[in-house]
C-alpha cells in the first residue's frame, strides 16, 4: 500500500476547535450549551458520556477561557481537524490493523499529528 502526500485529503476536515466536557453530576447541559453559545461556541454535541463544544479556531480561546471561568473541566480541549464524514469499521481485523497504523505513525517522530475518518462500530 502507499500513503498519500501530506494534506493530499485535508478537504475531508474541517479544522475546528473541539472542547469536551464530562458528563458528571452537577454538570447542567442546559447551562453548559448556554455558555458555550453566549461564549461564542459554533456548536453543542450531547454525546453519550459528555458534551461537545465546537468552536471556529479564532474563537476557540475565548469560548474555552469563559468555560473555564465558569467552572467547567475538561478531557481535553484542542484546535483538531475533524472529519466531515466518517467510516465504520465493524470487523475486528479492520479495527487493529488501523489502530496499528495509527499507532506506528503516531511512533515516528517525523509525523507530528494523524487525523483520521474511521470510527468502531460495535
Amino acid at each position: 500500500g502507499n500513503l498519500g502526500t501530506s494534506g493530499c485529503v485535508s478537504f475531508m476536515f474541517d479544522r475546528k476547535g473541539q472542547i469536551l466536557v464530562a458528563a458528571e453530576d452537577g454538570v447542567s447541559e442546559e447551562e453548559l450549551m448556554d455558555a458555550a453559545l453566549e461564549a461564542g461556541a459554533e456548536d453543542f454535541i450531547v454525546e453519550e458520556d459528555g458534551f461537545e463544544v465546537i468552536t471556529e479556531p479564532n474563537d476557540f480561546a475565548a469560548v474555552r477561557d469563559a468555560l473555564k471561568e465558569a467552572g467547567y473541566e475538561f478531557i481535553s480541549a484542542d484546535v483538531k481537524m475533524i472529519p466531515q464524514t466518517t467510516t465504520e469499521l465493524t470487523e475486528d481485523g479492520q479495527c487493529n490493523a488501523m489502530e496499528k497504523l495509527i499507532n506506528m505513525l503516531e511512533d515516528d517522530d517525523d509525523v507530528q499529528d494523524v487525523y483520521h475518518n474511521w470510527e468502531i462500530t460495535e
